[in-house]
């Protein structure tokens, strides 16, 4: 018979089912990559029980809840907590602290003949474990970062290399101002804490760990401040790539790719990407200034306009090619220029491939 549990490690290594029970809303701030969230108690009635734990103590709260637990609450909590178990037969549940909702959660299923264990302390101390690895992670994996200019290919690189992780991917943001994908981004604690598993698989053996050049943002989602130290300290490896090969990457991934985005939607999906980069190119016009970003978005429309009628995507690689000499790539520069970190290596797309094939590699 399996107990309960305070193995976190183990749970995250082995991406154990967890079931999260807790209500819907505590589960939106912030969960962990193998949690699934089956509440005990829905948002009001948690907010009810809380007001009268606040006025009148335990007893009063637990009295409430089980007058709010009617026969039919209980049986719906029960149907999807057994097809859950029936699915996750390893998994375990818990609440916020591992306390009284976990324990009443097991209480019902065991009433149901189901022995199903709990993790000690809950989300809270799972939590608080994944910061403290986190910051132990930081410091001693060794990270190389992987830079170069917009457009260089980094995130294929990354995904490449058998020992990396994928900032943008985790995110699900490329990172720029153009940078929305079809998926929600994830809460910042999401954010945090895959990113902390993922180091925490890693360290498991030893090797360099790939990682990508980022700003403190990307997206809505925050680098974590041990993160970012870690990456300021670490060495680089620098992607050398012509500009007009960076152009049509970028039309690849951001027109050709991006059209696919808008494929369910009613309007044309060419209109809606013309739409899209117009709005993301009007998000940094102070920075562009008054004239270029004048022409470039009259550059976009006739763009725009060569895709809808005839299917070009081409149309885009001069605008492409003057954002970048206009705006990314004098702010890489001036990044550059302030770095005073090691460069390990350098080189084209290839050959940092074949640095990353003999670096980077699953000892």
């Amino acid at each position: 018979m399996r107990t309960d549990t305070a193995n976190f490690k183990k749970l995250f290594l082995e991406d154990t089912p967890l079931l999260d029970v807790r209500a819907p809303i505590e589960f939106s701030r912030g969960a962990f990559p193998s949690a699934n969230n089956y509440p005990l108690l829905d948002d009001h009635q948690r907010e009810l029980i809380g007001t009268a734990y606040k006025h009148s103590g335990q007893q009063a709260a637990i009295d409430l809840g089980w007058e709010l637990a009617t026969e039919e609450v209980i049986t719906a909590r029960l149907a999807y907590w057994k097809r859950f178990i029936n699915d996750s037969p390893n998994g375990y549940l818990y609440c916020f602290r591992g306390g009284l909702r976990s324990r009443i959660s097991q209480k019902l299923l065991l009433a149901e003949g189901i022995d199903y264990p709990m993790i000690k302390g809950g989300y809270k101390a799972m939590r608080n474990y994944l910061l403290s690895e986190l910051e132990k992670q930081c410091k001693s994996l060794p990270l190389v970062v992987i830079s170069g200019y917009t457009g260089s290919g980094k995130t294929e690189l990354i995904n490449w290399a058998q020992r990396s992780i994928d900032l943008e991917g985790i995110a699900k943001h490329r990172g720029s101002s153009f940078g929305r994908t079809d998926s929600e981004q994830p809460s910042q604690i999401n954010f945090e804490n895959r990113i902390s598993i993922d180091l925490l698989k890693l360290s498991q053996q030893p090797g360099n760990v790939a990682i990508e050049d980022e700003s403190r943002l990307i997206g809505c989602c925050a680098l974590p401040p041990t993160l970012q130290t870690a990456m300021k300290a670490a060495p680089r490896v620098l992607v050398e790539v012509p500009l007009e090969e960076r152009a049509k990457r970028i039309v690849r991934d951001y027109i050709n790719e991006g059209l696919k985005r808008f494929a369910a939607i009613e309007k044309p999906p060419v209109q809606c990407l013309g739409e899209e980069l117009r709005f993301n190119l009007n998000k940094i016009q102070k920075r562009l200034g008054g004239q270029c970003y004048k022409q470039l978005d009259e550059a976009l429309i006739s763009a725009n306009r060569e895709l809808e009628h005839h299917g070009n995507s081409e149309a885009y690689i001069p605008v492409v090619v003057s954002l970048l000499q206009n705006y990314y790539d004098g702010s890489y520069n001036h990044l550059m220029e302030k770095s005073k970190q090691e460069i390990l290596f350098r080189g084209t797309y290839s050959e940092v491939q074949q640095w990353l094939m003999d670096s980077c590699q699953v000892n």
